[in-house]
């Protein structure tokens, strides 16, 4: 029982040091990955309104993702960035890579990504190459299975990123050298 406790509170405590607090001094980003247009139809003829799903990020290891509904398309937008900028996430990035290969599932949506060599380009879809792309990963290959719904894709892909830890932060887990983590 203790064991297990203690592993809840590891878990607790990698999800608490990944979130970024400040948000004042980053220079974020904004790019859109899908708007939905929304219909709702009622006696006086439809209404239409929009929402949008944005990711936000600084190219350099920092990365969120935000919803906004509205009844107009930049409105929506502005809505999602906003919602983006109060849930931000710090992401090891090493040489322009992530550190491990990490699987994630958000609904549907099942990800895979894995590092690859300098050179290799992001080769992923369309909603995880926003997100990958606005964290500041140049060299990944990545592969979606289940669900492509953008939504649902963005989610699991941030769930995926927020897990990966880098191996100094390994090695200060576990209060060992950055070496013997590498070498056992």
């Amino acid at each position: 029982m203790q064991h297990a406790r203690a592993a809840l509170n590891f878990n607790e405590m990698a999800k608490v040091s990944n979130r970024v607090k400040s948000t004042n001094d980053i220079e974020l980003k904004d790019r859109l990955v899908a708007i939905n247009r929304v219909t709702k139809v009622t006696k006086g003829g439809r209404t239409f309104s929009f929402a949008a799903i944005v990711v936000v990020g600084n190219e350099d290891g920092i990365v969120g993702w935000g919803l906004g509904k509205a009844g107009e398309v930049t409105t929506a937008i502005a809505k999602g960035v906003e919602s983006a900028k109060k849930n931000l996430i710090r992401v090891p990035v090493l040489k322009g890579t992530i550190p491990h290969e990490q699987e994630a599932k958000y609904g549907g949506a099942e990800i895979i990504i894995k590092p690859a060599y300098h050179g290799t380009g992001v080769k992923a879809g369309g909603a995880m190459r926003a997100v990958l792309e606005s964290v500041g990963i140049t060299d990944v290959l990545a592969k979606s299975k289940g669900s492509s719904n953008p939504h649902n894709l963005v989610k699991a892909t941030i769930a995926a990123l927020s897990e990966l830890r880098s191996p100094a932060m390994v090695a200060q887990n576990r209060t060992i050298s950055i070496e013997k983590v590498f070498n056992g």
